[in-house]
């Protein structure tokens, strides 16, 4: 079912909704969760969470794109649940995922406003709008989807330690563009 269809039935507050968006987003947004929290059942317990969110704020809001809508509730949820997680067990590769970006990109705790939080946004998306397709897919899918530099080194048949120079690379470039842009960070 098309996006446009899937938000209308939430429009409507018809429970198929959460149905339909299962059955196209289910095994993506379970992906970006597992790949932070590297557990099943706290994984299936953030899609369920992201479905309740999407419910409860579609009416009034109006994505428009819903498979990026509903991954931005997923990473963020799978992001506070690594966060309460982390006192009673340490994931070294989540806390290395998220430490990489800190220097990079500010936590919206500390972003000033709205408008700054979306001038970051459409600074970072032209930005990787200028990066090759493999750096743009490389960038993508460490730090949105949390993919491992293990994990990604296999898939690109690149050195891990050669990877991880290029995402540091990569993550320099942008900070310096971003800067550059007259973008705060």
């Amino acid at each position: 079912m098309e996006d446009c269809k899937i938000i209308e039935l939430y429009n409507e507050r018809n429970e198929a909704a959460i149905q339909e968006t299962d059955k196209k987003y289910g095994r993506i947004l379970f992906g970006i969760a597992f790949n932070l929290l590297e557990n099943r059942e706290d994984s299936e317990e953030v899609v369920n969470d992201t479905y309740q969110r999407t419910w409860n704020a579609i009416p009034p809001e109006k994505p428009k794109s819903l498979g990026a809508y509903l991954g931005k509730i997923a990473r963020n949820l799978s992001i506070n649940r690594w966060h309460e997680k982390r006192t009673q067990k340490r994931f070294h590769e989540a806390e290395m995922l998220l430490s990489e970006l800190t220097d990079v990109i500010p936590d919206s705790a500390t972003t000033e406003s709205k408008m700054d939080e979306r001038e970051l946004t459409d600074g970072i998306n032209r930005l990787l709008g200028r990066l090759s397709k493999e750096d743009r897919v490389l960038f993508l899918k460490r730090y949105w989807y949390g993919e491992s530099v293990k994990g990604l080194a296999k898939e690109f048949d690149i050195p891990p330690k050669k990877l991880a120079s290029r995402l540091y690379r990569l993550r320099q470039y942008l900070k310096k563009a971003l800067e550059e842009e007259g973008i705060r960070l």
